[in-house]
């Protein structure tokens, strides 16, 4: 290799070449190059061993030992563990250290047809030896094992499966087969043949050990990311103190009112536009608006919903209870939209934007783990806050998914005592950010800091006189659309 060569590399491994050799000990005299570990050099004279190994490490394995698989748990992960283990198959069994790095060298079979090339002259186990391999009785050395545990491995299958469906799980179990006799893996793809059985619902369950993979196999999967985001935000709900916002609208003529905006907003926020006025006309008449019927009866369908007390005070006492209130409240709501299966969940996925809600397969079993997860909540405030966020997250129906989720956030509420919440149009920007922040970003936050803030706002909307009511949210600019308004109060 050429001087020039060399020097464009940050990492320079020492080889039989003789020009190349002869290089290395030119620059290391005149302090151009540094070793930092046998065999390994570097023109990096600044940043530590561990860094620049971290960062150049598969051309140094691939430098080191030519021809080598990354299996195991490594063929998964495609890096090291977090503390710097990493493992390959090899032509023997060693243990390697490298500055912040332990490779594990494994003696085993060989690159098949079936791995893949990777870079630095590696190559990487194909998905069917990769979940063989991790499925090999191992044990732990220095606190970490060469292998997943099995619960990661049937959690990765039931992705497989919900992913690309049934076809690709069989084949992946037939690619298996047929080289568990060159890998000398029998016994393991035994395991794996009654783990993808179990989950197939074609051989028993008892092998599982994944409560994913079991929801699977009993008919009701759940969506394990969403749980993880469920249980962050319960966290985060139950380390705060909520005060009381007990509801000021206790006369019919107040609560009506009231619902009624409930019902205009959480509807205009949803592209359901109306004038207040014709909005009124359509709710005290009971009759929609003839050239705009269907987007009539969706403001009607809500209001019959919010204005009801005894419907809103109910709230879910088991998982089952749960499904069985949002179909009911979803085919009242959505009565004039045949083509959105008034009552009936998704039977297919949906997605806004970039963000891809739960599969329609995973709904019942999702919503019912996040039940589990709600009944841990204290405060009615932290129970409507969780419920709004879940309806939402899940997404459970084709169509009206935010304004289910509003009208559950709001039962909760009413069922405690509590002044229920408007989010108006001024207020939309600010409240779908917040939703995404828990759902892109993991940070619950400025979701909990923006329903109390609009729940402040809410409190104040009181009263028997509609025009008042009206008047005081104009003031507080809760009906403006432009990006330069906040909402005031």
């Amino acid at each position: 290799m050429e001087k020039n060569a060399l020097l464009n590399h940050e990492v320079v491994m020492a080889s039989s070449d003789k020009t190349t050799n002869n290089f290395i000990t030119k620059m290391k005299k005149e302090g151009r190059l540094v070793k930092i570990a046998t065999k390994i050099y570097t023109t990096n004279l600044n940043d530590t061993p561990e860094n620049i190994i971290r960062r150049n490490l598969f051309f140094i394995l691939g430098e080191l030992y030519p021809d080598a698989v990354m299996s195991h748990r490594s063929a998964f992960e495609c890096r090291p563990t977090n503390d710097g283990h990493i493992y390959l198959t090899y032509n023997y069994t060693k243990k390697v250290s490298l500055p912040g790095i332990t490779i594990h060298l494994l003696e085993g079979q060989k690159a098949l047809p079936a791995d893949y090339p990777f870079m630095g002259g590696l190559h990487m186990s194909c998905s069917a030896r990769a979940y063989l391999e991790n499925l090999q009785t191992g044990y732990s050395r220095d606190g970490v094992s060469k292998c997943l545990p099995q619960d990661v491995i049937e959690e990765k299958l039931d992705k497989v499966l919900q992913t690309n469906g049934e076809d690709e799980l069989n084949k992946l179990r037939d690619t298996a087969r047929e080289i568990a006799g060159q890998l000398d893996m029998a016994d393991e793809f035994k395991k794996l043949d009654s783990i993808i059985g179990a989950i197939l619902s074609t051989k028993p369950s008892k092998i599982l050990t994944s409560s994913v993979a079991e929801a699977r196999a009993l008919g009701e999967p759940f969506d394990s990311q969403r749980l993880k985001l469920f249980s962050i935000l319960m966290a985060a709900l139950n380390e705060r103190e909520f005060e009381n916002f007990p509801e000021p609208n206790e006369t019919d003529a107040a609560y009506n009112n009231f619902a009624f905006f409930e019902s205009y907003f959480s509807n205009y926020i949803e592209g359901t536009e109306f004038e207040v006025e014709d909005a009124r006309q359509i709710i005290e008449t009971r009759t929609p608006m003839p050239a705009r019927n269907a987007d009539s009866h969706d403001v009607l369908g809500t209001y019959y919903i919010v204005s009801n007390r005894k419907e809103m005070a109910i709230t879910p006492t088991s998982p089952d209870h749960l499904l069985d209130i949002l179909q009911h409240r979803h085919r009242v709501m959505m009565s004039a939209r045949p083509e959105a299966n008034p009552g009936m969940f998704k039977t297919q996925n949906n997605r806004a934007g970039e963000t891809h809600f739960v599969d329609f397969q995973q709904v019942r079993g999702t919503l019912k783990k996040g039940f589990e997860v709600y009944s841990a909540l204290r405060h009615p405030f932290a129970r409507a806050l969780f419920m709004l966020f879940m309806i939402s997250e899940v997404h459970p129906f084709s169509d009206g998914n935010g304004r289910i989720s509003r009208i559950m956030m709001n039962a909760e509420l009413t069922a405690a005592g509590q002044s229920k919440v408007i989010i108006p149009t001024v207020f939309r920007t600010d409240y779908l950010s917040a939703l995404r922040q828990l759902t892109r970003k993991d940070n619950p936050e400025k979701l909990i800091n923006a329903i109390q803030r609009v729940r402040l706002f809410s409190y104040n909307l009181r009263g028997d006189n509609f025009e008042e009511m009206r008047d005081y949210m104009e003031r507080c600019n809760a009906f403006k659309e432009e990006d330069e308004y906040i909402l005031r109060f």
